[in-house]
């Protein structure tokens, strides 16, 4: 199988706080809930989708209409309580038609010795950010929505938006890439929030 490229100069999006537009797919999906950290579930490892039939396909569907709607660029499975290795990515332009991926089960199989920081934030760490560090390409092997086998050579953003998707399903937030001092700072201040805005809510 000869892999597919894709240029990875997209928009910046949930790794730098920018925007995306929301209108991207019919609004016949359903939006999902978005579990935001500290939460036990996102530490969870994920389990290997047997086969890409239609409730998985409808699980990559509502996975993009609830990831335009934050707006991101990236959500995984985990992120929206489901404990399948789904993940779905769309790094086009604001202005660019929708190039939604869909892919279950990606797996890395090259990644690049040269690597690079970049500032990544994440939908389950609403306005948090930091620099981590990944490989600037990597190769990945998925099945897509229609249970086919694909294998995507990605760089730029689309190179760090998908493994840092990948890291979800095995338990791992960008935070943890960074150092126990920056990372308990975000953690916290994210705790803090949940706790008022749960007073707020009773």
């Amino acid at each position: 199988m000869v892999p597919k490229r894709l240029d990875g100069n997209g928009p910046k999006s949930y790794l730098l706080g920018g925007t995306v537009e929301t209108a991207r797919i019919p609004r016949t999906m359903a939006l999902l809930p978005i579990i935001v950290a500290p939460d036990p579930r996102l530490k969870v490892k994920t389990e290997p989708v047997e086969t890409v039939d239609d409730d998985v396909r409808r699980l990559m569907d509502d996975m993009l209409e609830t990831m335009y709607d934050a707006p991101g660029i990236g959500l995984a499975a985990p992120q929206v309580g489901d404990s399948r290795s789904v993940i779905v990515v769309d790094v086009s332009r604001d202005k660019e038609d929708p190039q939604p991926i869909r892919m279950a089960n990606p797996e890395l199989v090259w990644e690049s010795e040269e690597e690079g920081a970049h500032k990544e934030g994440c939908l389950s760490l609403p306005e948090q950010f930091a620099d981590v560090v990944r490989p600037e390409r990597v190769r990945v092997r998925y099945l897509d929505e229609n249970n086919e086998p694909q294998e995507i050579e990605a760089d730029g953003i689309l190179a760090t938006c998908v493994q840092h998707e990948m890291d979800h399903l095995r338990g791992t937030l960008f935070v943890d890439h960074i150092s126990s001092l920056k990372r308990n700072m975000i953690l916290r201040k994210l705790a803090k929030i949940k706790k008022q805005t749960q007073k707020k809510s009773a």
